[in-house]
């Protein structure tokens, strides 16, 4: 029997996974990494993206936000501040999200208002990674 990964994706809502997997990739902030089992110990901090694990030869993934993430003893831990699964997200809301950081992006842009560049930027990359997610999601 091959090795597996316990991996574990908590939310301040609770628990969203909490599975034996053969592989994560995730997206720190130093770009995109993967762990497999037996991986070094390893503590990074995890930005908005898409987060994947292989389990049984089939590939899932959530859309994570903000957070950290631990890999210890075959075991990878992340706290972070929302995850969703394909399955749960509303696409037309976040086609309305991303619409929303854009018009943002550009008045911030052209100096038109003032608004925080850097949280308009965060509201388009969760827009942008929840939709990835979504056109993921099992048919």
């Amino acid at each position: 029997m091959a090795e597996k990964l316990q991996l574990e994706v908590v939310t301040p809502r609770g628990a969203v996974v909490s599975e034996q997997v053969d592989l994560v990739m995730a997206p720190g902030y130093a770009g995109e990494f993967g762990v497999l089992p037996n991986h070094a110990p390893l503590l990074s901090t995890i930005k908005v993206g898409v987060m994947s694990y292989r389990k049984a030869g089939h590939d899932e993934t959530l859309m994570v936000s903000g957070g950290f993430c631990e890999v210890s003893n075959n075991k990878v831990t992340f706290l972070v501040e929302s995850a969703e699964r394909g399955t749960d997200i509303d696409v037309d809301r976040a086609l309305r999200a991303k619409e929303r950081a854009e018009k943002r992006l550009a008045a911030a842009i052209a100096q038109q208002e003032k608004i925080d560049r850097v949280r308009a930027e965060a509201a388009m990359q969760r827009a942008l990674s929840r939709l990835k997610v979504a056109e993921r999601k099992p048919r």
